[in-house]
């Protein structure tokens, strides 16, 4: 990357804390309309410091995420001509299906912890957990429904289809073998994560330019700009999931290869890897001796050179679209862009 890493991440810096100050009341406002139980959980599961949970479990951490969705709908209103507020329903719509879904797929996968805390499901329970993860859907499509311009809400019920569908394609990974005509591919890697990750990032985009007053035709392209950006987002994810520092990305180190998961990486690597490489891998390396061999070796078979590339072509497809919009106020939306490709964490 040729991306100056630190002063990107300071300017985004400000631009994830700006969204917040209209973001947050709206988020709190909608949550207030459940029951205690599920408010309390969707509070904690946000990482709001008055909802530490049980025994404090989220205590000192840093729940809630980076804030990605709402900042880049809030710059796609601003694009689209109106202000970034305007885009609040939408990015509290898309923020609350995020939530939902990482609710559940904790539940589904048994993880107890998520950015350095206690898991919902973990902290409150399995029957508790679920209910807030519907309770938080239910909201999602009722604030949207009240606010909706175009085809706003019709672009959320797609997007929800799509997490499904990606969420059934890596649950159906797992079982797929490492090697053989039946190993999961790169390139099904990749629709997995378009639909997975990709939809949503490109659902807050559509949906912010639309509710600051732009097209239909404008909003299509936004959705393409946030799917690319999406797919990129995962790639760097896989990356950090193997090789990021834990005391950034909050994860023990190699953590996806002690799970076995299949990512982009590792599926890079199959195809150009020795035999050894799959049965290591079936194996789900747990010393760290290893895992750290394990990792060296699918970065020597070209898995991770792989996965940058792809981050950084599925980048300057989503700059190409987003340079051509016409308006001067898409500077922010191309550093925010950029630091889906150049972060750490």
């Amino acid at each position: 990357m040729t991306l100056n890493t630190v002063s990107c991440s300071l300017g985004v810096t400000d631009l994830l804390a700006e969204s917040r100050l209209w973001m947050e009341p709206a988020m709190r406002s909608a949550v207030a309309r459940l029951h205690d139980g599920p408010r309390t959980i969707s509070g904690f599961a946000f990482g709001w410091p008055e909802q530490e949970g049980p025994t404090g479990a989220g205590k000192g951490s840093s729940g809630g995420g980076k804030g990605i969705r709402p900042a880049i709908a809030g710059l796609a209103a601003r694009a689209a001509g109106g202000k970034a507020e305007d885009a609040a329903p939408g990015a509290v719509a898309v923020e609350f299906v995020h939530a939902f879904s990482l609710i559940h797929d904790d539940i589904m996968d048994g993880d107890e912890t998520r950015r350095h805390r206690t898991t919902a499901w973990k902290a409150f329970g399995t029957g508790p957990a679920i209910l807030a993860g519907d309770g938080l859907l239910a909201l999602a499509l009722d604030t949207l429904a009240h606010a909706t311009k175009g085809s706003s809400i019709t672009r959320l019920t797609r997007t929800l289809i799509d997490l499904v569908n990606g969420q059934a394609m890596d649950t159906a990974f797992e079982s797929r073998p490492w090697a053989g005509p039946d190993a999961v591919t790169a390139d099904e890697y990749c629709a997995m994560a378009v639909a997975k990750t990709g939809s949503l990032l490109g659902c807050a985009t559509a949906v912010g330019w639309l509710l600051g007053g732009g097209d239909e035709e404008g909003a299509e392209r936004m959705d393409l700009i946030g799917r690319h950006l999406g797919l990129a987002f995962q790639a760097i994810d896989d990356v950090l999931g193997i090789w990021g520092d834990p005391a950034v990305t909050g994860k023990p180190v190699h953590n996806d290869l002690r799970q076995g998961k299949k990512t982009l990486p590792v599926v890079a690597a199959l195809v150009n890897g020795a035999p050894g490489l799959a049965l290591r891998l079936a194996a789900r390396p747990s010393g760290g001796r290893e895992a750290r061999r394990t990792a060296d070796l699918i970065e020597s078979y070209g898995g991770r050179l792989h996965t940058e590339a792809l981050a950084e072509r599925e980048l300057n497809a989503a700059l190409s679209l987003i340079t051509a919009l016409p308006s001067p106020a898409t500077a922010d939306l191309e550093l925010l862009a950029r630091y889906l490709v150049t972060r750490r964490s």
